[in-house]
């Protein structure tokens, strides 16, 4: 005999009818939570199901209650702790609240990003937290019809254009001005700023970036050079580091430069290590030889050897919040006015003098 062949047979709602002698709508009213049935239906077929193991059907009682119980959260990159910390903060929200998530990783692409929206919304998600691939409104009419349809929508870490939507972000424009103007009394001229970002040509204006993170972090780096009366250099903007291929290309060409950068700030902490890899295969020591700066700050950035200078955001509790207006959403409350998020910096030691 088979596996298959001895596999029981999952219980349906008429065998838990029968066995609470309740007619078959009343145990799928029962079980499913709409209608209306006395208290003791309710507790014989609780029982029943209780005893025969039976598990709801999801789909079907979505179907009749409108309500799935699920949230659908599509991130960037799982691999990026930034993005499991924020989830974190999810579920534990979603958790209390009985709601469960869906997770689905865009890595960064916009298809991807359509497809599980498309895929969520045929699960009967009841809202999606969605951290946006693209900024521009004409790239993003998936999200449109997420609201067409009646689904809640909250962004998380970045806004889009002209769409009516909370977005929790965090603020950065200030604290990058900040650990730029530290880097530029320190001495260093040739600042890199390396990113995930994609973008079809090499960087040129903050603008470029849309409403993200990177445009408020390049746009503070602009500021401090500008108020300290140095020239930019935009080249030094370094976008699509996806992975470590892409990193080391970057790398090697901000090396053949003839005047290499003299300190790094890399995007994220994925972005960091690989960088950390890059550089010291080449012998420079930090911060003898390479000053480094980091977004982001996980328990490994301090432990190393130096500790690194980190920009800080409240990541898990931005990933709360963005939970808690979804749900409110959902059971058509209001959430207030979205909270302001700041970055702050952490300087420990890995800024000096440039080694010339």
């Amino acid at each position: 005999m088979t596996s298959q062949n001895r596999r029981s047979k999952a219980p349906t709602v008429a065998d838990v009818a029968r066995a609470a002698n309740v007619s078959k709508a009343q145990a799928a009213r029962a079980l499913g939570g709409y209608g209306a049935v006395s208290d003791e239906v309710q507790e014989r077929v609780n029982s029943a199901a209780s005893a025969l193991g039976y598990r709801l059907n999801a789909l079907a009682r979505s179907m009749n209650t409108g309500r799935s119980n699920t949230i659908g959260v599509i991130v960037g990159d799982i691999e990026n702790p930034h993005f499991g910390l924020a989830l974190r903060g999810m579920a534990d929200v979603a958790r209390t609240a009985g709601y469960h998530l869906l997770l689905s990783n865009s890595d960064e692409k916009l298809q991807a990003e359509q497809d599980a929206v498309r895929v969520m919304l045929e699960k009967r998600v009841d809202g999606i937290i969605v951290a946006p691939c693209c900024s521009a409104l004409e790239q993003n009419a998936h999200l449109i019809q997420v609201q067409e349809e009646g689904r809640a929508l909250t962004l998380f870490d970045r806004a889009v254009t002209g769409l009516d939507v909370d977005a929790v972000c965090c603020e950065f424009t200030d604290v990058a001005a900040d650990v730029t103007a530290r880097l530029l009394a320190a001495g260093h001229r040739h600042i890199a700023y390396i990113t995930s970002m994609a973008l079809t040509a090499d960087y040129s204006t903050p603008d470029d970036f849309g409403l993200t993170p990177v445009a408020q972090r390049v746009g503070g780096m602009m500021q401090a050079f500008a108020d300290a009366g140095v020239p930019f250099d935009p080249s030094l903007v370094q976008v699509n580091a996806l992975d470590e291929a892409s990193i080391s290309r970057i790398v090697a060409a901000l090396w053949q430069r003839p005047q290499p950068p003299t300190a790094l700030v890399a995007s994220d902490s994925v972005v960091a290590m690989w960088l950390l890899r890059e550089v010291t295969q080449r012998g420079l020591r930090i911060p003898a030889d390479l000053s480094f700066v980091m977004y982001d700050n996980f328990p490994w950035s301090e432990i190393v050897t130096p500790p690194l200078t980190v920009i800080a955001q409240p990541v898990y509790e931005m990933g709360r919040e963005a939970a808690r207006r979804l749900i409110a959403a959902i059971r058509g409350e209001a959430p207030g006015p979205v909270p302001r998020f700041d970055a702050h910096l952490m300087i420990r030691h890995s800024i000096a003098a440039p080694a010339c």
